[in-house]
């Protein structure tokens, strides 16, 4: 089959009846080009029915409209559109006839155009997308993801029909089989000859086999072969060695082709050893991250999926979380290559639903197509080692709960024998519903403010989390997956050890704060396989659930409130610039020997910190204050060394113990004064790494970094420096980008949780002294320029790489 990019060509706009169109409604429409977030031109508003849930986005409905030219060559030839991601509530029509939907925003499907195409001629058709109080999160809006327009032959490869495993691995061979499916369309029986070949990197044939497939008018045959690659190279995370199987079905001449990635890996589980890969045990030090791609919205671009796989595996992360719905391709390759593991997770509900019109209103018919669909896309990515059936499910405490999930678990198993099941629960959410009118009685009962209530709700809460009543409410959701999920709750580790010994762990779910001593947990216990942090990478929505804030004589809070716009908890930053929990999360992971200096806002007079669960420390990396000299500043070291000791302009502030704050963490109290902070790690008394901060002086120029990342699609770090190239981050100004001709401004933005600017504009406000650009490079050559206020402009072309 061929398979080309179908992205270029569309409009969007709003999605009216005909009636308007006719009447002359408002159908202004634009073009784009796809993957595609209509949502972040949609207006926010404090009094958005969706709250901070969405980032105060309202949603709407739209409609994607293309016209292309089906030539007459196509009467003889099957042709489909594959659309890998649109959301929601897709309805595709060609030239008014409606050719398939799908109510799932994260799922691929295809659509035939033979039913109603027009051949020789020029077709029209139409995607409409609509989202309104169905998501939990920023959900975006629209043709998130890729379209591939794929032909084939009568006589064909069934598209994503595909497989290749390695069922059995030595040092000397691996066995792969291949599977696919042949469909025949023709007008009678066909036998086409199937020829396979696996590649290695460089090319070279590795292996390779020849089979006839005799396929009756109108009925698929499975096609299954058996073939060895000698010494084989495997995949994991450390060596992601990539082969390409190719397969060709020829009947009467014509041919048809399909590719695939191969890893060759073994994986293994058991509670005495926990999760193997290729014979080595592998902990798991993973990140949640949701869908959106920070200042692009949701939309899923390669350059982006890469991009945010290498930074959070620079950071020391080697497995990802696609919470809480199936991850884009474009991620799945990125992770294959640059070798992270994945749990791709399929839902964040079932029958009972978390907003009016979520998926719990489509799950009953839809799940088990959704379900297939997300198999087929990850089948042959070596990195997805495990399924994730759902994320805090409501239904999950209750029998009838459990029997839904054991139904998808073994429709998973049917699709997909070779990988591993989990489960994201919450032992507290899944049994809410049960356990709400006592939990009420004990609330009704507590005196005083919003803080006593905050402080003794959460401590009846761990009560009733950590009751055997809950424990028992939630173990037949625990028996029927391969891996037990916890969300937040680090302490059932150990605690149900000796009742489910045959038990295989995963913290599914985290808090940043707790990671101190929970990776303790998983690096002391073999049947805790790892620890996946809630989040590795800021995202859309949830507004404000990490910021912290500032109470005043213990007046209320209310990180969330418009304009919050990002969660503001994860480790790295929408613009993926890491923040000082990542630093602190390396050395917990022991892949970092050199401390890290984080310090904190200062406070005013009478005012408290405050933040929920997921927040960090209101810390920065900088020593750069506009305070008055002597001003005390709270200064975090985080180091795995036995002391550390902290330097002012090299005259010694002490030394002090690791642990004293924190594990692997001390704080120090240091006035003020413009230089250089130097921490130094000492063990057993000798002088190991150090870390130094620096002031920055004035602002002096604005300047503009493109990252090394090839592709059509080039990432530009904006920053405001002082004359050494110290970036300022107290300065902040708008800053102004236009590109020439030759290429075009995608997004523009910053980290800045809570704002009313667009990322759609050609002007921002850096954050903290930082902004970003992305642009599309349309020819060689492409000039950008950035202005500051106050600052002379300045320039940088991009040619082609």
């Amino acid at each position: 089959m061929s398979r080309t990019a179908f992205h270029d060509g569309w409009t969007v706009g709003p999605n009216v009846s005909v009636f308007a169109e006719i009447t002359g409604g408002a159908t202004t429409v634009k073009p784009i080009s796809i993957p595609h977030d209509a949502m972040l031109d949609m207006p926010r508003s404090a009094d958005s029915p969706n709250g901070s849930s969405t980032g105060y986005f309202d949603g709407g409905a739209v409609s994607y409209r293309k016209t292309f030219t089906a030539p007459e060559s196509w009467r003889e030839r099957i042709v489909e559109l594959e659309f890998h991601g649109v959301y929601r509530d897709a309805m595709v029509y060609l030239n008014g006839v409606l050719i398939g939907q799908r109510p799932y925003g994260y799922s691929a499907f295809r659509v035939r155009l033979d039913s109603a195409m027009r051949y020789g001629g020029e077709n029209r058709i139409r995607v409409d997308a609509r989202a309104h109080r169905d998501s939990r999160w920023y959900s975006g809006l629209g043709i998130h993801r890729g379209i591939d327009l794929i032909e084939m032959p009568l006589v064909h490869l069934v598209p994503n029909s595909l497989r290749a495993t390695t069922p059995d691995i030595d040092a000397e061979r691996a066995v792969v089989e291949i599977e696919a499916r042949i469909g025949n369309e023709s007008l009678g029986t066909a036998s086409p000859t199937l020829r396979t070949r696996i590649l290695d990197g460089s090319g070279a044939v590795a292996a390779s086999a020849e089979t006839l497939v005799t396929a009756r008018k109108g009925h698929e045959a499975t096609a299954r072969q058996r073939v060895y690659v000698a010494d084989p190279r495997l995949w994991s995370v450390d060596s992601p060695v990539l082969y390409n199987v190719e397969i060709e079905l020829v009947h009467d001449g014509v041919s048809d082709t399909a590719v695939a990635p191969l890893g060759i890996r073994r994986l293994q589980l058991d509670p005495q050893n926990g999760l193997r890969i290729n014979g080595e045990q592998v902990k798991l030090r993973g990140a949640c991250i949701h869908h959106d791609n920070g200042i692009l919205g949701t939309v899923s671009l390669p350059e982006a999926e890469e991009r945010r796989v290498r930074i959070l595996k620079e950071a020391g992360f080697n497995a990802i979380r696609s919470s809480h719905n199936p991850a884009s391709p474009a991620m799945l390759d990125a992770c294959d290559r640059l070798g992270m593991l994945v749990i791709d997770e399929a839902f964040d509900m079932w029958t009972e639903g978390k907003q009016p019109f979520d998926y719990s209103t489509s799950f009953s018919e839809w799940w088990e197509r959704d379900v297939e669909a997300m198999v087929d896309k990850c089948a042959n990515h070596p990195s997805v080692i495990m399924y994730s059936i759902g994320n805090e499910i409501l239904d999950a405490g209750k029998p009838l709960g459990a029997a839904i999930g054991r139904a998808i678990a073994e429709k998973v198993r049917a699709l997909d024998p070779t990988r591993f099941t989990t489960n994201g629960v919450s032992a507290l959410v899944a049994t809410l519903s049960e356990l709400l009118p006592e939990l009420q009685r004990e609330l009704d009962g507590i005196p005083g403010g919003i803080n006593d209530i905050n402080g003794e709700g959460k401590r009846i809460l761990d009560r009733l989390a950590f009751s055997g009543e809950v424990t028992d409410m939630v173990a037949e959701s625990h028996s029927i997956v391969d891996i037990v999920g916890h969300n937040y709750a680090a302490w059932r580790y150990e605690a149900e050890q000796e009742k489910y010994p045959n038990r295989v762990v995963v913290g599914t779910e985290t808090h940043a704060e707790d990671i101190d001593t929970n990776w303790p947990l998983v690096e002391k216990n073999a049947h805790v396989i790892g620890d996946f942090t809630w989040t590795g990478w800021d995202y859309l929505g949830e507004s404000g659930l990490g910021v912290v804030s500032r109470s005043v004589d213990g007046r209320p809070w209310s990180a969330d409130a418009y304009p919050a716009l990002t969660a503001y908890c994860a480790d790295i930053d929408l613009t993926g610039t890491r923040r000082p929990q990542s630093y602190y999360r390396e050395i917990v992971f022991g892949r970092r020997r050199a401390p890290y200096i984080a310090v904190r806002h200062p406070l005013a007079a009478g005012e408290t910190p405050i933040g929920l669960e997921w927040a960090w420390e209101d810390a920065i990396a900088s020593w750069s204050w506009r305070v008055d000299a002597g001003t005390q500043l709270a200064v975090d070291v985080y180091s795995d060394a036995d002391e550390v000791e902290l330097f002012l302009n090299d005259r010694s502030l002490g030394v002090q113990r690791i642990g004293t704050a924190r594990a692997r963490s001390t704080s120090f109290a240091v006035p003020f004064e413009r230089g250089e902070l130097r921490a130094v790690a000492l063990r057993d008394g000798a002088v190991g790494e150090e870390f130094k901060l620096r002031s920055a002086g004035e602002t002096v120029a604005v300047r503009i970094r493109e990252e090394q990342s090839p592709g059509q699609h080039r990432f530009l770090a904006i920053d405001l420096v002082d004359a050494t190239g110290l970036v300022t981050p107290f300065d902040d100004r708008r800053v102004s980008v236009s590109v020439s001709r030759e290429g075009e401004l995608v997004a523009l933005g910053t980290a800045r949780p809570a704002t009313e600017e667009s990322y759609r504009a050609d002007t921002c406000t850096t954050f903290q002294g930082r902004a970003q650009a992305i642009v599309r490079i349309i020819d060689p050559g492409a000039r950008v320029s950035v202005t500051a206020d106050g600052l002379d402009p300045v320039h940088l072309t991009i040619d082609e790489s």
